[in-house]
């Protein structure tokens, strides 16, 4: 018997997937644009989604490795890891899939959104504030996903979000204004590595509009960004967004006419309606009754469909990755990758007094509301196993002291009885007539009067997921957050609780005494006489004062004050984490300020002058191990920023600004006076040693521009000898008595007045690894049009213009951060 056209694996991927479109019926077709396609039996096609998520391990499927939040793996600027991280994902998908065939193999990540404002609430999934890192670490994420099978992809990965997306409030209606300037040089190069290496099969749209129009309707865009590849580039739709773009965006007058315009513009999928994808089929029918769309339409997105599912595999004799087992999860070898990789993410900040490295403390007191826990976001798989910054030193034998920072409060009702807690968490009744074992309450604040509530009777959170209110609850999570709570103080200091999941007050109910988030208004609220048993700061400062070296672990929960869907309130250190951390450098000088967040902090009063300070994102599984190393100095510290942390809340600029140049914003556009000085620079990071800068020199001093060009090269140049290359040798020297992981780095520092060019640019860098009195010549290549700035055809649109080198004397500079660059050349550009 022939072997169909579309099974024949000799052909090439295209020629299969036009095939197998030409068996499918009209109907059949239409079908396939919702994000659920049916079965097609007379084709052997099965069930078929769109969509699984592994922004840093696979999400939302049970059990999985976790690896650091994606800022986090950026901090190790190391292509290599995180392609490794990008395998193990994949991995883990396709064992999901072997447990369960309804697993889709479109994974959606990496996002490549630049991290252009410290305050976005999605912070911790994108990479970097620079597009072309950001695009350089996605790049290797996606080829990880992809795999190196040369005819299979172990995962389609799929872009997120395409285009000019970085704030929460309001995403869906508010449009985000871009000159073609920040288009061409800020936007889309986070986009175009990935897409030009071929390691991406689909891109979604985002939620926002782009000057005016609705991203999902962007088809000039859309038509650029699939000009990159020769591989077709399926685009998927966020979720609803579809209904966003009639409803909240009002650009069509009915959901067949949105639905219309969305195929016409070039997206393929609809993620709309959940499962049921009876209505965008009749939507999309209804609209080819209207004329709003022909088959041939249908066809296109049809067609870029089939083949992504074509290059997982699915419809091949043979499955490269049929070893792949459901328990092909949490491996050994993916709990060295995790360990590996929040120790290489472990960024020292500021190390003034030397306390770092702490060497082997006999005793350590880890204190803040991190020291017992490692916390997950919303894209985060479920934890096999949890090792807390506590558990990081009680693995190399130090005598562990612990305070969360919390005060233990017992609170009484108006009717005089407190509130108790049963041992199983299922009872939250005030009715104890004394602040007994079963009241007491530790309380976290986690800034702007946001209180989690843990019971210490049953050791879990009170949470309204279940009326009336328990206190059985493992963690804070879900996307509507049900374990967190605003405290409104009233004039005599008695409190009322808002139930954020719920909107509703805290009230005591009749009769009962059970406690319910039932309130209208806090008129409705119950008003807790709230009584401190034990004072946080007090257990802070005692477990300080008796142990030889201090760990303050704070920073944010991923779920409160700034997640999907919330912008953060602000940028600076809740004051609750500035008094835990003033308690424990007051009863010990030997304190180490380790900040664990999903995004940087405006480090303010109280805690500006903090002599010893180190970050880490959320770190997955391994977060204390990698903690512990980095600061006992068992591994060498490797991490640097990859987002510039403000020395001041008005340095990050406006939230829904997206003129980067002309606020003066992110590491390009600071100013270079010291009033433009951040608290801690792009690439800044402090090794244990210290590393000398002795000379720069550069292959040539003077080239002819290139030709106009309409991208940048990648940071790492295809062919190191090209026309137009130059490569900057950086000579170092480790001057101290430790080895030092280095990450030379080299910048242009821009044309005088008045060519427009960044204030700094980066172009290239490169890791180092230097004994003690070790010298070295780093060499790091970069191609001269990466210094190319847009320019406009006159009366032009956004994408007609191309990119050009001006002609000049540029001056190229190497150094540690952004900001410390002691070496100079110069690089002159002729016409």
């Amino acid at each position: 018997m022939d072997v169909p056209a579309f099974r024949d694996t000799a052909l090439s991927v295209p020629e299969r997937a036009r095939d197998l479109l030409g068996r499918l019926t009209p109907a059949e077709r239409v079908a396939m644009l919702h994000q659920h396609a049916p079965v097609v039996e007379h084709l052997g096609l099965g069930p078929f989604h769109t969509g699984c998520e592994a922004l840093h391990g696979v999400a939302w499927l049970g059990l999985a490795t976790v690896f650091p939040q994606p800022v986090g793996l950026a901090a190790t600027w190391d292509p290599e890891l995180v392609r490794r991280v990008g395998d193990v994902a994949a991995t883990e998908v396709r064992a999901k899939r072997a447990a369960d065939p309804s697993v889709s193999l479109n994974v959606w990540s990496p996002v490549v959104n630049t991290l252009r404002h410290p305050a976005w609430g999605r912070n911790e999934e994108g990479y970097s504030e620079d597009p072309h890192v950001t695009a350089h670490l996605a790049t290797a994420y996606c080829r990880g996903l992809r795999g190196d099978h040369e005819r299979v992809w172990k995962t389609a990965p799929t872009l997120k979000h395409f285009l000019a997306y970085n704030n929460e409030t309001d995403r869906s209606s508010t449009s985000s204004n871009v000159t073609p300037v920040v288009l061409h040089e800020e936007e889309l190069p986070a986009f175009r590595e990935p897409v030009e290496a071929g390691v991406v099969a689909a891109v979604m749209p985002s939620y926002n509009q782009v000057n005016g129009t609705p991203a999902h309707l962007q088809a000039e865009l859309f038509a650029e960004l699939r000009s990159w590849t020769d591989q077709s580039v399926a685009l998927v739709s966020d979720a609803a967004a579809p209904m966003f773009v009639v409803t909240l965006q009002r650009a069509a007058p009915d959901r067949a006419s949105g639905n219309a315009a969305l195929v016409r513009a070039g997206v393929d999928s609809f993620t709309d309606d959940d499962h049921d994808s009876a209505l965008t089929i009749q939507r999309l029918e209804e609209a080819l009754e209207r004329g709003q769309l022909d088959m041939a339409d249908v066809d296109r997105a049809v067609l870029r469909l089939l083949e992504l599912r074509l290059r997982t595999g699915e419809l091949d004799a043979d499955d490269p990755y049929a070893g792949i087992g459901a328990d092909a999860l949490d491996l050994p070898e993916h709990r060295v990758l995790a360990r590996e990789a929040a120790t290489r993410s472990v960024v020292v900040l500021r190390n003034d007094a030397g306390v770092l490295p702490l060497g082997t403390p006999a005793s350590v007191a880890v204190v803040g509301p991190l020291s017992e826990s490692v916390l997950t976001d919303w894209y985060s798989g479920t934890l096999p196993y949890a090792v807390t910054a506590a558990d990081g030193f009680r693995a190399l034998g130090a005598r562990v002291v612990v305070a969360d920072g919390a005060d233990i409060v017992a609170l009484r009702a108006a009717s005089g009885r407190y509130v108790a807690v049963s041992a199983d968490g299922s009872t939250v009744v005030a009715d104890a007539p004394d602040a007994g074992k079963a009241t007491r309450l530790a309380v976290t604040d986690w800034g702007r009067g946001v209180l989690t509530v843990r019971s210490e009777a049953s050791g879990r959170l009170l949470t309204g997921a279940a009326w009336p209110l328990r206190a059985d609850a493992t963690r804070v999570g879900g996307w509507e957050v049900q374990e967190s709570f605003r405290r409104h103080v009233h004039p005599d200091g008695t409190w009322s609780l808002l139930h954020l999941g719920s909107g509703r007050w805290v009230r005591v109910q009749r009769d009962t005494g059970l406690l319910g988030a039932d309130g209208h208004t806090l008129d409705d609220a119950e008003r807790f006489v709230a009584r401190v048993l034990e004072s946080g700061a007090a257990r802070v400062a005692e477990a300080a004062a008796q142990c030889d070296a201090v760990v303050v672990a704070v920073g944010n929960d991923p779920h409160l004050n700034g997640r999907e869907t919330q912008d953060r309130p602000d940028l600076l250190l809740p004051d609750a984490a500035v008094e835990v951390w003033r308690a424990a450098v007051e009863a010990n000088p030997r304190a180490v300020l380790a900040v664990v967040s999903s995004y940087p902090y405006v480090l303010g009063r109280g805690v500006a002058d903090a002599p010893t300070v180190v970050w880490t994102s959320h770190g997955g599984q391994e977060l204390g191990h990698g903690l512990a190393d980095v600061l006992t100095g068992a591994a060498e510290p490797a991490g640097r920023l990859s987002q510039t942390w403000p020395a001041r809340e008005e340095q990050a600029g406006d939230l829904f600004d997206y003129d980067t140049r002309r606020q003066q914003v992110t590491y390009r556009h600071l100013p270079a006076a010291e009033a433009g000085a951040p608290a801690f620079a792009f690439g800044h990071g402090l090794t244990y040693s210290t590393v000398s800068y002795e000379a720069l020199t550069l292959s040539a001093g003077e080239l002819a521009a290139p030709a106009p060009t309409r991208h940048h090269p990648p940071l790492t140049p295809s062919d190191l000898a090209g026309p137009g290359v130059v490569t900057a040798s950086v000579t170092v020297r480790n001057t101290g008595d430790r080895p030092a992981e280095e990450l030379v780095q080299v910048y242009s520092l821009g044309l005088p007045a008045p060519a427009a060019t960044p204030v700094r640019l980066l172009l290239g860098y490169r890791r180092v690894r230097l004994e003690p009195g070790e010298e070295a010549t780093v060499d790091v290549a970069f191609d001269i049009a990466r210094l190319a700035l847009w320019e406009a055809s006159e009366g032009a649109g956004m994408l007609d213009g191309d990119l050009r080198v001006h002609p000049g004397t540029y001056t190229v500079a190497a150094g540690a951060s952004s900001v410390d660059l002691p070496l100079r050349a110069g690089l002159t550009v002729v016409a």
